[in-house]
C-alpha cells in the first residue's frame, strides 16, 4: 500500500517545500488581494469615470468578482492535468500566469488614455488571474499534505493557508506605503502601478523556490500504481478523467467542502475587502487609517493560522472549523457597531477579532480538504469543492455588501449576510466526517467508501 510514501521528509526537506508552497501563495494572493484593495481605492476612479462614486465602486467590484468566475474554471484545467501530471509542474504554470497578469496590470493605460478599451483589459487579466488562482491553491496545499507527517498534517498545511494573510499583508501594506509616500494626485496618476509591477520581481524568487522541491511522494506512488493497472489492461476511464470519478466517488465531499467554504469566503472578503468602503465612505474613517487596521490586523492572522492548524492536529479539523463558523457568525453585529465608532482602535478590533475567527476555519481547511479525496482525484476534488463555491460566495460578497449598504443605508442587512454564511457552514461542516486520522494514501482511490466504518475515525480504507 505504499506505506513508504507517508513517511515524513526529513525536517529540513520538508521545511523546503513549505517554504515554496507558502512564497507561491503569498505571491499569487498579494496578486490577487492586491487587485481587491485597488478596486476599492482608486479603480472606481480610473476606469470607470462619470458615475456615482458608488455605482463606480459597484463596478471597480465587478471586475473583481470576474476573477472568482474564472477560478472553477482554473480548477478544473489544473486539477485534471495536476492528477495526472502531477503538482509541481501546474504550480509552476499558476505562478507564471497570475504573475504575468498582474505585472500587466501595471503597465495598463486608463480610462483617460484609450477609453472603454480600458476596462475590457483589464477585465480580461482579471479572468487570467482568476483562472491561474483556481489551479494554485489546490497544488499548494497538497504538496505540503502528500509530504507531511500525518500527525502533524494540520500544522504543516496550514502553512500555505497563511499566504493569503501574507498576501494581503504584503499588498494592504505596499499600498498603505503609497498612499503615505504620496500626494493623492500623484497616487492616482502612477503611484499605484508601483505595486503592481513589483509583481514581476516576486514571481522570480517564487519561480526559484517551486523549481528546488520534488513531486509529492504520495502522487508519484499512486502514479506508478495506475501505470501498473493499465500495464495489466485494467485502466478506468475515472482514471483518465479524475474529474468524473470525484463526480462519481466524492460529490459528497464536493459539497461539503462547498458549504464549509461559505462562511470563511464571505466573512474574509467582507472583513478585509468591502470593510475599506464601508469604513471609508459610510464611517468617515480616512484612507489610511483603513488601510493601517487591516495591515496590522493581517499580522495577527498571519500569526493564528499555524496555531489553530496544530490544534486541529489535537482535536480534529471539525470542531476547530465549526468554532470558527460560529465565531464570525456571532461577530457580525459587534463588528460594524466597532467600525461605525469611526476611531482607529476599535476598527482594528473589529477588524482583528474577526479575522482571528476566520483562522479558526481557513488554518484546518487545508488538511480537512486534501484527506476528503482519494489521490488520484484529489487534486481535482480538493479545488472544485474550493473554487466552485467561490462564485457564490467571495465573488459576489463585496457586490452584495456594497449594493446592501446603497440600499438599505446601514450595515444590519451585511450582518445577517454574514451570519447565513456562518449558519450554512456549521451545517455543512456538522454533516462530514472527522478527516484528522487518515493515511493519504490509504484513500479509496477506484470506488466509494465502504458503508462499515468511517474514513477517518481511525480506520484505513484500501487503495
Amino acid at each position: 500500500m505504499a506505506r513508504a510514501a507517508t513517511a515524513p521528509p526529513p525536517p529540513a526537506d520538508l521545511k523546503r517545500i513549505v517554504a515554496a508552497s507558502l512564497i507561491g501563495t503569498t505571491i499569487e494572493w498579494y496578486d490577487f488581494f492586491l487587485y481587491g484593495s485597488a478596486a476599492a481605492l482608486v479603480f472606481n476612479k480610473l476606469f470607470f469615470p462619470g458615475s456615482d462614486p458608488l455605482v463606480g465602486t459597484l463596478l471597480a467590484f465587478l471586475t473583481y468578482a470576474v476573477g472568482f468566475a474564472a477560478r472553477p474554471v482554473g480548477a478544473l484545467v489544473f486539477g485534471h492535468f495536476g492528477d495526472r501530471l502531477g503538482r509541481k509542474k501546474l504550480l509552476v504554470l499558476s505562478l507564471v500566469m497570475m504573475g504575468g497578469a498582474t505585472f500587466a496590470i501595471g503597465l495598463l493605460p486608463t480610462h483617460a488614455t484609450i477609453g472603454t478599451a480600458a476596462p475590457v483589459l483589464l477585465t480580461v487579466l482579471r479572468l487570467v488571474q482568476g483562472f491561474a488562482l483556481g489551479g494554485e491553491w489546490g497544488g499548494a496545499v497538497l504538496l505540503v499534505s502528500e509530504h507531511g507527517d500525518a500527525r502533524r498534517r494540520g500544522f504543516w498545511a496550514s502553512w500555505p493557508q497563511t499566504g493569503a494573510p501574507a498576501g494581503q499583508l504584503l499588498a494592504t501594506g505596499v499600498l498603505s506605503l503609497m498612499t503615505a509616500l504620496l500626494p493623492a494626485a500623484a497616487f492616482a496618476a502612477w503611484g499605484w502601478r508601483v505595486p503592481f509591477l513589483l509583481s514581476g520581481v516576486l514571481v522570480l524568487v517564487g519561480l526559484w523556490m517551486r523549481l528546488s522541491v520534488d513531486e509529492s511522494p504520495v502522487f508519484r506512488a499512486a502514479l506508478e500504481r495506475a501505470e501498473a493497472r493499465r500495464a495489466q489492461g485494467a485502466a478506468t476511464r475515472a482514471e483518465k478523467l479524475p474529474l468524473l470519478a470525484v463526480l462519481r466517488h466524492h460529490w459528497r465531499e464536493v459539497l461539503i467542502a462547498m458549504g464549509a467554504r461559505m462562511a470563511e469566503n464571505i466573512s474574509y472578503y467582507v472583513l478585509t475587502a468591502f470593510v475599506l468602503v464601508y469604513a471609508t465612505s459610510h464611517a468617515g474613517v480616512a484612507q489610511q487609517t483603513a488601510l493601517n487596521a487591516v495591515l496590522i490586523a493581517s499580522a495577527l492572522h498571519f500569526a493564528v493560522i499555524p496555531a489553530w492548524g496544530a490544534l486541529s492536529d489535537r482535536i480534529g479539523r471539525r470542531p476547530v472549523y465549526l468554532l470558527g463558523a460560529a465565531g464570525v457568525g456571532a461577530w457580525a453585529f459587534p463588528f460594524f457597531a466597532l467600525v461605525d465608532s469611526g476611531r482607529f482602535g476599535p476598527l482594528l478590533l473589529a477588524v482583528g477579532v474577526g479575522l482571528f475567527f476566520h483562522g479558526a476555519m481557513y488554518a484546518p481547511q487545508a488538511a480537512f480538504f486534501a484527506e476528503m479525496f482519494a489521490t488520484r482525484m484529489r487534486y481535482s476534488g480538493a479545488s472544485i469543492g474550493a473554487q466552485f463555491a467561490s462564485v457564490a460566495a467571495g465573488a459576489p460578497a463585496p457586490l452584495i455588501a456594497t449594493a446592501l449598504l446603497a440600499d438599505f443605508g446601514g450595515p444590519a442587512p451585511i450582518a445577517l449576510y454574514v451570519i447565513a454564511a456562518a449558519l450554512l457552514t456549521l451545517v455543512a461542516v456538522g454533516a462530514a466526517r472527522e478527516t484528522r486520522s487518515r493515511d493519504l494514501a490509504a484513500v479509496a482511490e477506484d470506488g466509494p467508501r465502504p458503508a462499515s466504518g468511517r474514513a477517518g475515525d481511525g480506520q484505513q480504507v484500501g487503495v
